[in-house]
């Protein structure tokens, strides 16, 4: 006799295991090792890496413009989703498969792209310069770049809930005198915030790791325009293994810190929410 419960997913314990191991060959076997090379270092040893004022500054720089650059696409990328989900115009379609150029674009080639425009000699940089905005080689030029990788996660993850928000519900409200703004955070927002958070980590989290459009419209100045990134690039070209694997823990640390708190604040805004519509 076999007292086996019939499973409902045919094959779950294969796609299981599956799915198991590539998870812990991709992702957690490398972050292990990381953390396994960073523990042969001495408590001195890390402290002064991971507090070295340049190390600081590129902290600085990272989190600071990738969350920037996040809050940006949060407005701006929902305002483009809105356009392309609520209304019809000429080029619709251009401007919505544009949407996705970064994804196809090589990192580098965004970064070289963003300098010939932004430079002081540049398209738009030229007209910025007798304003006294310098974009290329300073933080500013940090944050577009970030931006423009960062802006297809959030309208990709908005467009699908702001399609799904009921259009006789805003009707309703309207017909009973309820303004635009009310009727903007009764009914649209409690249906597109979820969505707006979760594009909100994705390019955050994109955003943090950037390398390639970055270092070339940076400039890469120490202590005002390098990001850690490239300073663990440059402790592996100095053969600082151990020194790159502290700041890489540092950054996995921090990273996984602040996408925890986003999260948490997602899933109790979910639930605020759930309970204020019963």
């Amino acid at each position: 006799m076999s007292f086996r419960q019939p499973s409902i997913l045919p094959g779950f314990g294969l796609t299981l295991g599956f799915s198991t191991f590539f998870l812990s060959a991709i992702v957690l076997v490398p972050l292990a090792a990381l953390v396994m090379k960073t523990a042969t270092m001495g408590w001195s040893d890390f402290w002064r890496v991971a507090t070295d004022a340049r190390a600081l500054a590129s902290y600085r720089l990272s989190f600071g413009a990738s969350m920037l650059a996040a809050t940006l696409n949060s407005v701006f990328g929902f305002i483009i989703a809105w356009t392309l989900v609520r209304y019809e115009f000429p080029g619709r379609k251009l401007i919505d498969s544009l949407i996705d150029m970064p994804f196809a674009l090589p990192t580098a080639v965004s970064g070289i792209a963003l300098t010939a425009v932004f430079a002081e000699n540049g398209w738009i940089g030229q007209y910025l310069a007798p304003l006294g905005i310098k974009v290329a080689y300073t933080w500013i030029g940090v944050v577009v770049a970030l931006t423009l990788i960062g802006l297809p996660f959030v309208v990709r993850s908005v467009q699908p809930a702001i399609a799904e928000v009921q259009r006789d519900l805003e009707d309703a409200a309207e017909t009973l005198g309820a303004g635009r703004f009310t009727i903007f955070r009764r009914i649209v927002l409690p249906t597109v915030f979820p969505a707006l958070a979760t594009g909100f980590t994705l390019a955050f989290a994109r955003a943090v790791g950037e390398y390639g459009s970055v270092i070339f419209i940076a400039g890469n100045l120490p202590m005002r325009t390098e990001i850690t990134p490239l300073l663990i690039v440059i402790k592996l070209e100095q053969f600082d293994y151990k020194g790159a694997a502290a700041l890489g823990f540092i950054m996995l640390t921090m990273s996984f810190v602040m996408l925890l708190s986003i999260n948490l604040l997602q899933a109790w805004s979910r639930r605020r929410m759930v309970a204020a519509g019963r």
